[in-house]
């Protein structure tokens, strides 16, 4: 029989934060993530045209827009599962137009998906933990010595404790609500360290009741981190971005605050439904 292991979380006031002093430090004059010119055609359908944005650190970003508008492909062609027909995509000032998913994710570009993908038979703890290891390259080695990676437990049940998944940190993933699951997803994106985390629907499947508490614990992350997420709740959004970026058909139709959105007529005629006919 192979031997059981087990994650321990840390003590109470040993954990450490999701962000430390051994984070690179970014230029905040720079946009973190930006993009120039970026189409993308499959045959003749146009699923991205033009697109120019830029996101500045530390801001939580919304990007709305009717089904269709692109916002997916967007997030494909940032993280690289996608390569546009034309255009750039910077990190910072570094160009990654051409650099693969995993080279992203290495220098600071995250995302999670629509239906999550985690580990079913492993605790909350155990897999951060493993993500943790994964980035500092003791993946395939760290379950033999785990006294020797005790930091990287202190991590981990640092980066659960701040979504607030430190209570469950030792049941399985199988076993938590689904609005943990989503938290968990997370938990194991912030794992990579990263200075942008895009997040796409995190709400999806998640009850009404429970979106309120997820969206809360990602407005308290760390300001080293911009955060960009898709959601089709409004209520959600106008709530919890400080920034909203639409898109329509393709195209970045606008950017402004929640209020200048809110007010803005092209928004409210193309998808806040209050176009009229006749």
């Amino acid at each position: 029989m192979a031997a059981q292991v087990v994650v321990t979380a840390p003590a109470v006031g040993t954990t450490k934060p999701v962000v430390d002093a051994t984070m690179p430090v970014v230029d905040a004059t720079l946009p973190i993530l930006s993009t120039r010119g970026l189409d993308k055609s499959f045959g003749s359908l146009v699923v991205a045209s033009g697109i120019d944005f830029a996101l500045p650190q530390g801001v939580r970003y919304a990007l709305i827009g009717p089904n269709g508008a692109g916002k997916t492909t967007l997030i494909n062609l940032m993280t690289g599962m996608l390569r546009p027909d034309a255009g750039q995509i910077f990190l910072g000032e570094h160009e990654i137009t051409s650099l693969r998913p995993a080279e992203r994710v290495k220098r600071g570009l995250v995302r999670t998906f629509q239906i999550n993908t985690l580990f079913p038979h492993l605790s909350a703890l155990e897999a951060v933990t493993l993500a943790v290891c994964e980035r500092r390259g003791d993946a395939g080695t760290w379950w033999r010595r785990l006294p020797a990676y005790r930091d990287a437990v202190d991590e981990a049940y640092g980066i659960l404790s701040s979504l607030n998944l430190g209570h469950d940190c030792y049941r399985l993933t199988r076993e938590l609500a689904y609005g943990q699951q989503r938290l968990l997803e997370i938990a194991l994106a912030l794992a990579t360290r990263p200075k942008v985390l895009l997040l796409d629907e995190p709400a999806a499947g998640v009850p009404r009741d429970e979106s309120p508490a997820l969206f809360a614990a990602i407005s308290g992350l760390s300001q080293d981190i911009t955060v960009l997420f898709i959601e089709h709740d409004m209520g959600i959004v106008f709530r919890f971005a400080s920034r909203i970026i639409v898109m329509v058909g393709g195209r970045v139709l606008v950017e402004g605050t929640p209020e200048e959105i809110a007010a803005d007529a092209r928004v409210r005629e193309v998808y806040l439904g209050q176009k009229r006919h006749g």
